[in-house]
């Protein structure tokens, strides 16, 4: 506990390595496009709803929208935003959305306190660090598939009160308080799983980690104190939610493996386990060009934990069948298309949709935490092409570069906020260093 919030009090100080902060402005860009998107989609509806009726006055920014609130709702509403869809970034060994958490909750401390760029990248980085780590000391992947306890949640409420208790400039002694407050608010249960709007989803992944993250740095920070070791002793965090973790594991390669560099990017706006088999059929058709009405069947194998979380969904940016058949229609998978949901009726989607078999194939389970996908498409001549993916494009083996993802980030934030504004986002984030004030950044997060 000495070396962990040793390290945490020091993180805002500490310059990250020019890979390291490549990397971590790669995933606050893309968390704040998927902020912005997700503004206009139901679950960020909902989130402005619940600002308008009852946030409470202040003035934090509330991303692709001109409300403000305290920070507490701003993380809250932004969190719900951030993982509105399936657009957001996912840490695959700790089973967790570790950006949608962390970027809103330390957005708000930072607006409310004016700390500068260098400091808020800092405490972005951080927070990917810790929130990954609680759930890998608890067993990971692993502990995932045991638990009925929500891994995304664990790890994004650690990782937001991380990262805002370092915007918040806390020193060691008050980050061991900050994490006992936020171990008394870890929370979630994956009944999010039969959540058909996404909105449930939305607040379990994003919006209640973000808030309660902000929730434990503020109340220390108000001059709270608590439990000096939550993580050890009668009662503690571990004993109560696994106890055959790991708890070395929480300062395993501290400074040496950042786990923001670990964490996947989304080349398309789709559910993580989708994401192998589109790149597959794209694989394939830069084989040989097809039209839809070519296919005669087309299987997809997934290990049987993944398939689960995609198999036949009434969402459609999470339903892979669906996702198959808008990839023969469409030749690609566009951020609308994965969120016209009227589209599941159409009757060109449900012929295509028709020829996709999901199978959960029980020997792909040995490579998770990596998701292995295989695809064959069989045409109606009788010709049979495949394709295994085993990296994923976005994922650390198979990196998005700098400029695919401002080509997401654009396409995400053009439509609500402009093209000039979308830009300005851009430019600001990757010259985040020379941002002497986080609120700045505001000018770049609300329409015009």
């Amino acid at each position: 506990m000495q070396t962990l919030s040793a390290y945490m009090a020091a993180a805002g100080s500490r310059p990250l390595p020019d890979e390291v902060a490549e990397h971590a402005k790669h995933h606050l860009l893309d968390t704040l496009a998927s902020m912005v998107s997700g503004s206009d989609l139901l679950p960020g509806q909902a989130a402005q709803r619940y600002i308008r009726a009852h946030g409470g006055k202040g003035a934090a920014t509330i991303a692709g929208t001109m409300l403000t609130a305290a920070p507490s709702d701003a993380a809250l509403a932004n969190g719900v935003m951030a993982h509105a869809d399936e657009t957001d970034d996912s840490h695959n060994a700790s089973r967790s959305h570790p950006g949608c958490a962390i970027v809103p909750a330390a957005l708000a401390v930072a607006e409310e306190l004016g700390i500068d760029g260098a400091r808020f990248l800092r405490a972005v980085t951080l927070g990917y660090d810790i929130g990954t780590r609680v759930v890998l000391a608890l067993g990971g992947a692993e502990f995932s598939y045991d638990s009925s306890l929500a891994t995304h949640s664990i790890a994004g409420t650690f990782g937001a009160a991380a990262a805002a208790a370092c915007a918040a400039g806390l020193d060691a002694r008050q980050m061991r308080w900050a994490l006992d407050y936020t171990a008394q608010q870890s929370s979630g249960i994956v009944a999010w799983r039969r959540d058909t709007d996404h909105i449930e989803k939305a607040f379990v992944f994003g919006g209640m980690t973000a808030r309660n993250g902000v929730t434990a740095a503020l109340l220390v920070r108000s001059g709270w104190n608590g439990v000096e070791d939550i993580f050890s002793g009668d009662d503690n965090f571990f004993k109560a939610y696994a106890p055959k973790a790991q708890p070395e594991r929480l300062v395993e390669k501290l400074g040496e493996r950042y786990e923001v560099v670990q964490t996947d990017i989304k080349k398309w706006t789709v559910g993580s386990p989708i994401q192998g088999p589109l790149d597959a059929i794209e694989a394939i058709r830069g084989k040989r060009a097809f039209e839809s009405d070519q296919v005669q069947h087309v299987t997809v194998r997934l290990a049987p934990s993944v398939a689960a979380v995609v198999d036949n969904r009434d969402i459609p940016d999470i339903c892979l069948q669906h996702m198959v058949a808008v990839m023969l229609v469409d030749k690609t998978v566009s951020f609308h298309a994965a969120h016209d949901k009227p589209r599941m009726q159409d009757a060109a989607i449900l012929r295509e949709r028709a020829k996709v078999s999901l199978v959960r194939d029980g020997e792909l389970s040995q490579f998770l935490p990596i998701r292995v996908a295989a695809v064959e498409i069989e045409f109606a001549d009788g010709t049979r092409l495949s394709e295994r993916i085993s990296a994923v494009r976005g994922t650390p083996r198979n990196p998005m570069s700098r400029t695919e993802v401002m080509e997401k980030a654009r396409d995400l934030t053009a439509p609500i906020l402009g093209r000039d504004k979308s830009k300005g986002l851009l430019d600001a984030v990757y010259a985040i260093e020379t941002v002497t004030d986080i609120r700045n950044l505001r000018a770049f997060l609300q329409p015009t």
